[in-house]
């Protein structure tokens, strides 16, 4: 991880930041009610398009706190708590009130009996109160802009819990203040190193003891600034704090644990901001799996969401998901403090062949770019490095280069390729004197390069002064544990800055207003039903989706005269309100070619339809459409993030391989795209076997055609599956063969 020189320092910020070549962030806060011009703009279904950036200054530093329930008797819980608070008042400068109905003074401060009888009005008040419902509706009156609840037995605890959360959710937003909690606890108040240098961590957690090995990092010379334990997020939620922190100058890298998101929308547009403002965003988030799910909704009572929509939401809006705290630690340091990167390439230096040859093989397979060095360059390099050794990347200079002026040498040529964005280099273990002068070198050149030294530093002993003073000594050179989180935390590196150089916020070109499509559309649906395909299928002309030809028909002479319309070869399908998967009834027919199956066909679905007592609006006549890959397109309801829209390989694939990708509207082509590369079916799209491209850009407009469907009808539209869309060959369209909706 990244070290930073110790003692006290105080250079300027915007100065050191421009030294690294970045821009500062102003601070921008919108506490203040929004006139009538201000009004926060709203997409087609009412949400709103940009997040509120709640004005928290006050909260991390007010000038005046009311303790609540404040104790001086030794023992009790409210007594340490009253002391840890005035010590961190003290820190911060603010005048301390203790409230309590039994006491003169507290810790020898004069004390009040009520809240109705505090001297002044107060910025943030603490409640040390088991019940804060009463106290909340005290506070109403008194203006106070901030509270904090410890208590808990609220929404953690189940029914009852989650019933109180919602009383106290009510009286706060009577109130005007905002609260953190309940089941918060005192990481807000902790005692921040002021010595240490350069772009911090802004830290949230819905688990206070899970962000404990973060806080750490300034043991390591790594800057904190903030920690919001969210708790139980009656009020104040994660969104909150990472929209607040995007807007602070000082905050490099914001790191999240979180259990379960309070709000899906809310948490979206709260990481466009970060990603609008260029600031990384890491978080672990669990409920990747049914027990964790469970667990978590056990601790804060928050849904935790469908784990594959939770993730493809994240990766859509820049939010670098890890799996431990580890990881959590190690790529928030880096990214926090590293400089924007000159290029993509990796180069992976080392003293050892294998070395070299291990770590590359798992930084390539982790999609890093291992570029291949020039000839000119392995020449120079060959300089200082025998020619029997490989130099092209990995390079392996041997051992004892590294032991005296060459050393150096080797790591500034490497570092002069244009190709070359981040040097890599692993020290599996220490072996003075050599390993104390390549870190040295390294850290030294460091110093004087704009691009990005990695150490990993792999003794298990840790006490190393190459280590413990060298490496992480520097500001400039990040220093790892081992391979994995230095993969992890370079792979997030370079991903979040090309994100972020190209970034649009999708909000932007969200739909303010309903589409000729959607007024056409709507009066299909039909609230509460099912639609049958036919039905469904006119729901996707309306918004030029392309459907085969076809006639409902409700007899054979009908069925006959439409065939001949369409053009043999035909499908014949049963269509109706309450038919999902027809197949598995015996309610499609294919490849007919004659009247006298277009009869038979007839009669066969008609007596399936009614032996199965199911009610037909008639019977489907289709052309056939046999060459194309089959894809599956549709729109579902998440608890938290509302419509998403989900594409995959089509036709009974879906449900044997699951190989499906998904976005939370709105996005863009690109995401559109970049949905088909996930798939892992994606090369049928490209040709395989003699078979010749699909049509990708017609997929890709269908893709944003439902998506615009899915903003449009907000939660009116339940659920639209086509399947199969057939995509055909390049440049002929898509066509979506089969369609079902459910209207809500």
């Amino acid at each position: 991880m990244l070290g930073s020189t110790h003692g006290t320092l105080t250079t300027d910020f915007r100065a050191r930041v421009e030294a690294c070549g970045e821009t500062p962030r102003a601070a921008v806060h919108s506490s203040a009610a929004p006139s009538a011009d201000d009004a926060v703009p709203v997409d087609v279904s009412g949400r709103p398009l940009h997040a509120d950036v709640p004005d928290l200054d006050r909260f991390f530093r007010p000038e005046s706190v009311a303790v609540i329930g404040a104790s001086d008797t030794e023992g009790r819980p409210n007594t340490g708590i009253t002391r840890r608070l005035i010590g961190w008042a003290e820190r911060v400068g603010a005048r301390i009130h203790p409230v309590h109905p039994t006491r003169p003074t507290v810790f020898g401060l004069a004390c009040h009996a009520s809240v109705a009888d505090l001297p002044e009005q107060v910025d943030l008040a603490v409640l040390l109160v088991s019940d804060p419902l009463p106290v909340i509706e005290e506070l109403a009156d008194t203006k106070v802009k901030f509270a904090v609840a410890f208590a808990s037995g609220f929404a953690e605890t189940g029914g009852a819990g989650a019933a109180a959360q919602e009383r106290l959710a009510a009286a706060v937003q009577r109130s005007g203040l905002r609260l953190l909690g309940p089941n918060t606890n005192l990481n807000a108040f902790e005692e921040f190193r002021d010595d240490l240098d350069g772009p911090a961590i802004a830290l949230i957690t819905q688990s206070g003891h899970q962000g404990r090995p973060v806080y750490t990092l300034q043991e390591l010379g790594i800057r904190l600034s903030h920690w919001a334990p969210t708790g139980n997020e009656a009020d104040l939620e994660t969104s909150d704090f990472i929209s607040y922190f995007a807007e602070q100058p000082e905050v490099g890298a914001i790191a999240c644990y979180v259990e379960g998101l309070k709000d899906g929308r809310s948490f979206l547009l709260a990481a466009d901001r970060a990603a609008r403002n260029g600031v990384p965003v890491v978080a672990v988030k669990v409920g990747r799996t049914e027990t964790g799910a469970r667990t978590a909704a056990s601790h804060t009572g928050k849904l935790t969401g469908a784990d594959t929509v939770v993730d493809a939401a994240m990766r859509q809006f820049g939010v670098i998901r890890v799996d431990g705290l580890d990881e959590l630690q190690d790529t928030a340091a880096l990214l926090a403090r590293a400089r924007r990167p000159k290029a993509d390439g990796v180069v992976v230096y080392s003293i050892s062949g294998g070395t070299g040859a291990h770590f590359s093989d798992l930084a390539t397979e982790a999609g890093l770019t291992l570029p291949a060095l020039s000839q000119a360059k392995q020449d120079e390099l060959h300089q200082w490095i025998p020619p029997y050794l490989n130099v092209a990347n990995p390079v392996d200079n041997g051992g004892h280069p590294v032991g005296d002026w060459r050393g150096r040498k080797i790591i500034d040529a490497i570092l002069a390729d244009p190709s070359v964005g981040v040097l890599i280099c692993p020290i599996t273990g220490p072996f003075p004197p050599m390993s104390d002068r390549l870190a040295q070198d390294l850290v030294d050149a460091a110093e004087q390069s704009d691009k990005l030294i990695c150490v990993i530093w792999g003794s298990p002993v840790g006490t190393e002064d190459a280590y413990r003073t060298t490496l992480l000594g520097s500001s400039r050179v990040a220093t790892f544990r081992t391979f994995g989180n230095c993969i992890t935390a370079v792979r997030a590196y370079l991903g979040h800055h090309r994100f972020t150089a190209g970034y649009r916020s999708p909000f932007e070109d969200a739909p303010r207003t309903p589409s000729p499509s959607y007024r056409k559309a709507k009066a299909l649906m039909r609230p509460g039903q099912q639609l049958s395909e036919h039905a469904a299928k006119q729901l996707l002309r309306a918004y030029g989706i392309r459907v085969p030809r076809e006639q409902l028909v409700t007899s054979a002479a009908a069925a006959v005269r439409a065939a001949g319309l369409v053009g043999y070869p035909v499908v014949m399908k049963a269509s109706g309100p309450q038919l999902g998967h027809k197949t598995e009834l015996g309610l499609v027919k294919i490849g007919l070619t004659s009247a006298s199956q277009i009869r038979d066909a007839y009669r066969e679905l008609t007596d399936i339809a009614r032996y199965e007592n199911v009610p037909l609006d008639g019977i489907l006549v289709c052309q056939m459409v046999e060459r194309g890959v089959e894809m599956v397109v549709g729109v579902t309801q998440d608890d938290l993030f509302g419509p998403t829209v989900t594409v995959g390989l089509g036709g009974v694939l879906v449900e044997v391989l699951h190989d499906a990708a998904v976005r939370v509207p709105p996005f863009g082509e690109d995401q559109a795209r970049a949905m088909l590369t996930e798939l892992r079916g994606h090369a049928l799209l490209e040709g395989v076997r003699g078979a010749p491209p699909a049509d990708v850009d017609a997929l890709v407009e269908v893709i944003l055609r439902i998506q615009r469907m899915a903003l449009e009808f907000g939660d009116e539209l339940s659920e639209l599956d086509i399947n199969p869309l057939m995509v055909l060959p390049r440049g002929q369209g898509a066509v979506a063969l089969d369609a079902l909706a459910i209207c809500r």
